[in-house]
């Protein structure tokens, strides 16, 4: 037996309540994981709530992300004792999970087994939209909404290893002197500056193109129309996510005239094929990068299991700094 998280009710954290269940097993080319640590993300919070619930033949405990060590496998890419983080579909609030073996990926040696559980969810993010759908190449300029979230603090680190320049957004002077200080080259408060302008008057300060290739939006709404101006030719508008709005409006004949293009992405649903091509980018751009410390994981907080509903409270107060983890050690 195991425990795990369940959602007794949707709504607020008070309904995340501990249970027990049997230990699931790995089916052909899956391996089960003993949990160490969950990467907690807005999208656990969003299916408390009842709002995204998990896709066809996931589980449905919540969890999209965890660090461990393989108790079994039934792949010959792993054996029992490797220490791994992997991405899930579902499942990551519980002592032990099953996931494909080609979703994880090895925790480097210098690296706590715990602190790499704030690792998967958003590398395979801004991989997915950044460098595999918004096609960066070495010199372009990105901007990021939502710099000091998990998903912001490693696009930073990935931007700048990878030879581009960061624009980000945050909401306090905290945030962003920490988006600067992990290589942002320049951190906007969105609470006390206009965006748009601010990358203006950064760009003429230092006389070069105002212009941007490509904007990761995590807010949507009104944000969109402000977007689209600072973006250059052939630019590409990648949304994930839309706390400020589902509706947009668009200047059509500005993305006619600057070619744009103007997309979107969720991961948990991706089919598996495609989950696994991201991971295989990753073992090849990125882990050489996280293995030589050029690229870490920002944690906020770590708090035991059973202090989840406090996680998620934290979390919603959206306070924090890169990632939060429940610890299962």
């Amino acid at each position: 037996m195991m425990q795990f998280i369940q959602i007794k009710e949707f709504g607020s954290a008070d309904q995340l309540q501990l249970a027990s269940c049997d230990i699931p097993s790995p089916q052909d080319g899956e391996v089960l994981i003993k949990v160490v640590a969950s990467g907690l993300n807005r999208a656990d919070i969003l299916q408390r709530k009842g709002h995204y619930p998990p896709p066809s033949g996931a589980s449905d405990i919540p969890g999209l992300e965890v660090s461990g060590i393989i108790e079994k496998s039934n792949s010959p890419l792993w054996s029992k004792g490797d220490k791994v983080c992997a991405l899930l579909a579902g499942g990551g609030y519980a002592q032990y999970c099953t996931v494909d073996a080609r979703l994880c990926l090895p925790v480097p040696e210098h690296m706590s087994t715990q602190d790499a559980a704030a690792l998967p969810e958003a590398l395979f993010t801004v991989w997915n939209n950044i460098f595999d759908i918004g096609q960066f190449k070495q010199g372009q300029t990105i901007l990021v909404h939502g710099g000091s979230s998990g998903i912001g603090t490693a696009a930073i680190q990935m931007v700048k290893a990878l030879g581009g320049t960061i624009y980000v957004t945050a909401g306090s002077a905290e945030k962003c002197n920490a988006c600067i200080k992990l290589g942002a080259d320049l951190a906007i408060n969105y609470k006390e500056s206009d965006f748009a302008e601010e990358i203006r008057r950064y760009a003429d300060s230092r006389k070069i193109d105002q212009g941007v290739d490509i904007v990761l939006d995590m807010v949507g709404g009104d944000y969109i129309a402000k977007n689209l101006p600072l973006l250059r030719e052939f630019g590409r508008h990648i949304s994930i996510a839309s706390p400020n709005g589902r509706i947009a409006e668009i200047d059509i004949a500005r993305m006619m005239i600057k070619k744009l293009t103007i997309t979107g992405s969720t991961l948990r649903a991706r089919p598996l094929p495609e989950k696994v091509k991201l991971a295989g980018a990753l073992r090849e751009h990125i882990w050489p990068l996280v293995e030589d410390k050029t690229i870490h994981p920002v944690i906020y907080k770590t708090l035991p299991y059973q202090d989840v509903s406090a996680a998620h409270e934290l979390m919603e107060t959206s306070q924090h700094i890169g990632k939060i983890l429940l610890s299962w050690a």
